[in-house]
């Protein structure tokens, strides 16, 4: 009897998981779309071929113009019918076909038709759908009944209005805009689904205006809103607004404070949670800031509904990586949620309380770890993974259990990234704690005999490279490197040859064996393999030729001193010629994001000018661009040139920003400008310039703009001469004068008589910073000892008091401009003490090290001892003058 039984349960199973869209065919679908066409319209069939029709679109069946058009005019027909059913399928396959522009106008009568009807749900689809196909011109002609739709009394038609506006804000702006008094009368809606969507739509047309966002803001924390859907969205807009006043360095009082604390006291828990979380994603909030929403959270950790406690649980979780002592107050209620049902709340409870909690509960917890590590998912084994690497950093006496820990569970089964994260875990600890070097290095050499990902075989092995030679017997390493020679692929095998070289030319007594193995690789059957090993040969004198010289070892072996993106470049640019490839000739600059770039697609910013992005090229293509103007041809080659800088408000209607280019005795600022003024021209557009505060420069030659048409972008330009070599600092004040005349918009000319304006513009000032470039050292410790210990000037100074370790560390980087090594700019979150490496290169093309040691005491004092080293003793006493006057 038990053998029916068991049968019917696995032709039950069978059932659950039939789908009814096995097997369909787009052929198929297409031939049974003809009932469309049928005289007597069978509604339930058709329905059902138009739900098969959107299955094929949804999995990515990709129709053509005939099919397409085919259906389109097939499902038109279906409007004869009155089944309310079939009417919102058709809504849906319009939508989803996306008819062109001559096709649409076929369609709109209908869904007019419909958006005029007395049936509420016809209304809210057609506007859904006309608002979806239709174009700008026609969207003018019903731009009248969208107005009336959002201040419907039916909800959901309102809604439909109001969502729709969202869509269009990205295509048709200008009309959106016209609607801001309806979506604001939405907004004193009773339902509470429109008065989130007219909240959400009301943003986002004034998203490019701080001010009116600000102001928007304040009108509605005063009470006015009912919905916790839009509760939670105000609270989102608040918490922008107060990083925007933070960003402009408005001090005092953090504003909306009262607002956000007044929100933990909602009704709604969905209002209560994102509140909470606000105020802990604060820029730089307090533990009295803290200590309400910290209250509310731990309320939750007991609450019985799951979802409340994991939302709780993963605030805390973020809130430990900065205040960690903000949240022991949690840990007891935590502790119960060790055992939770739930593992995703069990993963971030123990994470938690590795990073609150003390030295002797250590152990305890890494053994509840292990138990339920193999049920979690790879996102949550990651969060454990970080935790305990910030934990060793705090705890370095417990790096051999945890040490342990993740060597086991680096044999285990998981993804890419899991793998990757304990990798840079293991990476992390070695570097940090010295006495973990040797068994760190040996477990990642056990990990790269049987690991599927070959980025990671690769980057482990170059680390191997770099901290292998260093150890007490790096002969031990040798195999499990050559071991990857014979069983890898090509890409695997080419970065165990050149940590085979590493070793070879890193250790002597080494040499002779390497040479051996590398003369084996010379037969391999991947071309970049043999090149490789042959290259290293030589270098190694292995081949029977005279050791290579020392610049050779040093490209090969030594630090590459530009960034990978700027040598990928100047490949690029290079044309073959009986002129060698110069590596010098690379830009050693890091260039950052023109800020230009980062603002949003179709934000286009009106008045005299918007920001221009960098060239291409980055410092080429300033290079290229100044050395073509004859007035700054001859000062020489370009050492620098900046990040462009801001010297309007977003919101103003003049929006101009500068580059500073730095030559070693010259200065050019280079005033980027658009004209988005239509039926204006702009001519003798220029800077002037006054220096009265930066006593060491004397202005040297100005460039004007003659001309701006309409919607046309260039360049205004002043140059000031300064000391050579000296990195003089100074402050300037600008004022934008131009010319403005009249264009007819029907003939395109401009008038003969302009007017004169001019426009303040905000302070620019030159920083010691402007004076290096930040280049990345992949081995500082290689690149420190290579440099000359006389170089070297040593000095102590006293930061003052500080918010934070981070905060000081910040401070100093941003001072003189450096570049951080090896991830020493991020600092653990309850860290007391820190040491950042620096690395650039000064004007003059001098190379400098910098090594800066930051400790706090309980008072938040801190102090920092700075060793700098460069080629030049004078650039190392230099460094010290910036962060004395600093």
């Amino acid at each position: 009897m038990a053998q029916p039984l068991v049968k019917k349960d696995d032709d039950h199973d069978d059932e659950l998981d039939y789908s009814p869209f096995m097997g369909i065919e787009k052929g198929a679908v297409l031939q049974e779309a003809r009932v469309f066409n049928d005289p007597q319209v069978d509604p339930r069939r058709c329905s059902q071929v138009i739900t098969k029709l959107l299955y094929l679109l949804n999995q990515g069946e990709s129709f053509t113009k005939v099919e397409a058009t085919e259906v389109f005019f097939s499902v038109t027909k279906l409007f004869q019918s009155k089944d309310t059913g079939l009417r919102r399928m058709v809504y849906l396959i319009i939508k989803e076909l996306s008819p062109s522009s001559d096709e649409v106008i076929i369609v709109t009568s209908s869904l007019m038709k419909d958006m005029n009807s007395k049936i509420d749900m016809y209304r809210a689809n057609a506007i859904r759908v006309l608002c979806r196909i239709i174009d700008g011109s026609l969207l003018t002609q019903i731009e009248r009944y969208l107005k009336q739709a959002i201040v419907d009394k039916n909800p959901v038609v309102s809604s439909a209005a109001l969502v729709s506006g969202l869509h269009l804000l990205k295509s048709n702006p200008e009309i959106v805009k016209r609607w801001s008094n309806e979506v604001q009368e939405g907004i004193q809606s009773r339902s509470s689904l429109v008065q989130f969507h007219a909240l959400a739509l009301l943003q986002q047309i004034r998203q490019n205006d701080r001010l009116a966002v600000s102001k928007l803001v304040v009108s509605l924390t005063r009470g006015s809103v009912r919905s916790p859907l839009a509760q939670c969205l105000l609270i989102r807009y608040t918490s922008q607004v107060i990083r925007d006043m933070s960003n402009h360095g408005q001090s005092g009082e953090r504003p909306f404070y009262e607002f956000l604390e007044s929100c933990l006291r909602h009704k709604a828990e969905m209002v209560i949670l994102e509140a909470a979380r606000a105020i802990t994603e604060l820029d730089g909030v307090t533990s009295r800031e803290l200590t309400p929403a910290i209250t509310v959270l731990q309320l939750f950790l007991s609450s019985p509904r799951p979802v409340l406690r994991f939302a709780a649980v993963r605030t805390l979780n973020k809130v430990a990586m900065t205040h960690p002592m903000a949240v022991t107050n949690c840990n007891i209620d935590m502790e119960s949620l060790i055992s939770d049902q739930n593992r995703s709340i069990a993963t971030l409870a123990i994470t938690t309380l590795l990073k609150t909690g003390n030295e002797s509960s250590v152990e305890r917890l890494m053994k509840q770890i292990t138990n339920f590590m193999s049920d979690i998912a790879d996102e949550f084994k990651i969060v454990v993974v970080e935790a305990i690497r910030s934990l060793c950093v705090k705890f370095p006496l417990k790096y051999r259990s945890l040490m342990t820990f993740l060597s086991n569970i680096l044999r285990e089964e998981g993804g890419f990234e899991y793998k990757r994260a304990i990798v840079d875990s293991i990476v992390t600890i070695i570097r940090d704690i010295p006495d973990a070097k040797e068994s760190g290095l040996l477990h990642l050499c056990e990990f790269i005999e049987d690991c599927e990902f070959t980025y990671l075989s690769a980057q482990i092995l170059h680390f191997l490279g770099i901290e292998g030679p260093n150890t007490s017997d790096p002969s031990k390493y040798i195999r499990y490197i050559y071991n990857r020679v014979h069983l890898e692929n090509a890409t695997v095998r080419a970065a165990a040859v050149c940590t085979l070289a590493k070793f070879g030319f890193m250790v002597e007594s080494l040499k002779p064996r390497i040479i051996v193995l590398l003369k084996r690789c010379i037969y391999d059957s991947d071309d970049e393999v043999r090149d490789r090993a042959t290259l290293f040969l030589s270098v190694l004198g292995g081949d029977g030729t005279v050791d290579a010289d020392k610049d050779s070892k040093d490209f090969l072996f030594g630090s590459l001193e530009v960034p990978l993106v700027n040598m990928e470049t100047s490949l690029k640019n290079y044309e073959p010629s009986e002129e060698a490839f110069d590596i010098n000739s690379v830009p050693k600059e890091v260039k950052s994001q023109p800020l230009a770039e980062k603002k949003a697609q179709g934000k286009k910013p009106t008045g005299l000018g918007a920001p221009q992005a960098a060239p291409a090229s980055g410092i080429d293509g300033y290079e290229k661009l100044l050395s073509s103007i004859p007035e700054f041809a001859a000062f020489g080659k370009l050492f620098k040139s900046s990040s462009p800088v801001e010297l309007t408000e977003a919101e103003t209607e003049y929006a101009v920003n500068v580059v500073k280019h730095i030559f070693d005795s010259h200065v050019v600022f280079q005033y980027n400008c658009t004209n988005t003024i239509p039926e204006q021209l702009l001519e003798r557009v220029n800077v002037i310039v006054d220096a009265s505060e930066a006593e060491e420069f004397s202005e040297a030659a100005s460039k004007a703009l003659n001309s701006l048409p309409y919607d046309s972008s260039g360049q205004a330009f002043v140059a000031f001469e300064k000391p050579a070599g000296v990195p003089a600092v100074g402050k300037f004040s600008n004022t934008l004068t131009f010319v403005v005349k009249e264009v007819d918009p029907n003939t395109g000319e401009a008038e003969d008589d302009g007017v004169e304006d001019e426009y303040q513009l905000e302070d620019l000032e030159v920083v010691s910073a402007d004076y290096m470039v930040k280049v990345v050292v992949s081995n500082f410790r290689n690149a420190w000892e290579s440099m000359d210990e006389e170089n070297e000037h040593v000095d102590e100074y006293g930061l003052g008091q500080r918010e934070s370790l981070g905060e000081a560390v910040k401070a100093v980087i941003d001072l003189l401009g450096m570049q951080p090594c090896e991830g020493t700019e991020t600092i653990p979150s309850n860290a007391r003490s820190h040491t950042c490496l620096l690395s650039g290169v000064y004007i003059g093309n001098v190379k400098v090290l910098v090594r800066a040691q930051f400790g706090m005491d309980s008072s938040k004092d801190i102090a920092m001892k700075l060793t700098a080293r460069a080629d030049d003793l004078s650039v190392a006493e230099a460094i010290h003058e910036i962060v004395g006057s600093g």
